[in-house]
């Protein structure tokens, strides 16, 4: 996510680490740098302006010219500047009233509109425990409501059951009753897409607004679309008292221009990502996290997080048990955490927070990809029971049986069998904790600690 504009802007302030001090030349020739990336970037000229002339004023301070390490001192303004930029703090949804609480979703056709209904529901019915039920007035597009019942039947809450025959209107109100007599937490309502802003739609969903007096109107934009996205937005935001803004598919997003425009450019915060495609592909939307990201000082935050969410306490139990007790750790508690990996969303998106890995080569990055280690799970599926437990009797016929019955090679095995290696030393360094251990230990070097 970002790939573009991470590598501009840390190739641009990398170059002032070893300044001895800041010069109006060095100064002005790096702000135009960082100015061509952020336009390069499909920024929204306004908020390239406003975000150089503030990183300009703060750069030209004492404290910074005076500062033993200027170069370091820059890239903490940019950074506080990128928080600011994206909206200084997570603005969280507002759902205390009494329930019911409505959240209305707007967008265009073809943002992926009603899969972030079904991502939000899961979000609030695993991590909040709510009660959601989920309803489509798009009596328009073909098979939208069947589209929205079967997503959520694969996430576990409630569907709204109408047809393409009844209004948009008496689908929305037959919904909230549905949910105040089922005690429902959260109404979610999707409402119909367009494929481009009209007023037939405005008045739509100004009427649905009006009779639900939603907790939330939520716009959803593709932000592979760049300042397209920042213009329906705004067109919206106009038409619609929006709360937020959903940006989805941000995983295929290499510019970054929707996410920096949006909040300056409508006033609107940004309260959640789209990263993927699965149900769980959706993110708080946390500005300090994402604007270090962008800078390459990684997310370990969320990582943890991730993993706090996704780890298995009784396995994670047990591998701190036996790692306690001096047994060793085999190939089969490996297979554990590649499989955790997946669980947290994949290694991509994992590798993705890490500190400095936009400066890791793209080749060393696609041996780290989620086919890769797809592959090892399958390499070890291939291994007896024996094999797995002791690895040191895995030999030249072992190998390249194991190859053949997994669909690999043998240097697949022999690179498996590496890595395994390097784990098992990093495991017995930490004693126990398996994945959340050596993440915390990863998030409390960040800090400046020891884990």
């Amino acid at each position: 996510m970002f790939d573009n504009l991470s590598q501009r802007l840390q190739a641009t302030l990398n170059s002032l680490r070893g300044t001895g001090r800041l010069t109006e030349e060095n100064m002005a020739q790096t702000l135009r740098e960082v100015r061509m990336a952020l336009l390069e970037a499909d920024v929204a000229l306004p908020a390239v302006k406003v975000f150089i002339d503030q990183v300009r004023a703060k750069a030209g301070g004492q404290e910074v010219l005076r500062s033993l390490t200027p170069g370091q001192a820059l890239i903490k303004i940019v950074n506080d500047e990128l928080v600011t930029l994206l909206g200084a703090v997570n603005d969280s949804l507002n759902l205390a009233m009494r329930p019911p609480a409505v959240i209305l979703m707007a967008g265009l056709q073809g943002c992926g509109k009603t899969t972030t209904v079904v991502k939000l529901a899961h979000l609030l019915h695993q991590r909040e425990k709510k009660k959601v039920l989920v309803a489509s007035t798009d009596v328009y597009r073909p098979a939208a409501m069947e589209q929205l019942q079967r997503l959520a039947a694969m996430a576990g809450v409630a569907y709204f059951t109408s047809d393409t025959g009844q209004a948009p209107l008496a689908i929305a109100e037959a919904a909230l009753r549905q949910a105040r007599t089922s005690l429902a937490d959260v109404v979610i309502i999707d409402t119909a897409g367009r494929l481009h802003i009209d007023n037939e739609m405005m008045q739509e969903i100004r009427a649905l607004h009006a009779a639900l007096s939603p907790a939330e109107t939520l716009l959803v934009a593709d932000s592979m679309t760049g300042q397209d996205a920042v213009n329906t937005a705004k067109a919206f935001a106009e038409s619609l008292p929006l709360t937020g803004v959903v940006l989805t598919k941000t995983d295929g997003d290499a510019r970054g221009g929707a996410a920096l425009s949006i909040r300056y450019v409508t006033g609107k915060p940004i309260k959640f990502l789209g990263t993927g495609e699965k149900l769980d592909a959706l993110e708080p939307f946390y500005p300090d996290r994402l604007a270090s990201r962008i800078l390459g000082m990684g997310d370990i935050l969320s990582i943890v997080e991730q993993a706090e969410r996704t780890a298995d306490r009784e396995k994670a139990q047990k591998l701190a048990t036996k790692l306690g007790k001096g047994k060793g750790f085999d190939l089969e508690d490996f297979r554990t955490q590649l499989l955790q990996m997946e669980e947290m969303g994949g290694i991509a998106s994992l590798i993705e927070r890490l500190p400095g890995i936009s400066q890791v080569p793209d080749g060393v990055k696609a041996q780290l990809g989620d086919n890769q280690f797809r592959r090892f799970v399958a390499i070890i599926n291939s291994m007896t029971p024996a094999e797995r437990r002791f690895p040191d009797i895995i030999r030249g016929s072992r190998k390249r049986r194991i190859a053949q019955g997994s669909g690999t090679q043998v240097q697949e095995v022999n690179r498996l069998l590496k890595q395994f290696t390097q784990m098992q030393k990093m495991m017995k360094r930490m004693g126990k904790g398996g994945m959340k251990q050596m993440l915390r230990g990863m998030q409390a070097q960040m800090r400046g600690r020891s884990p």
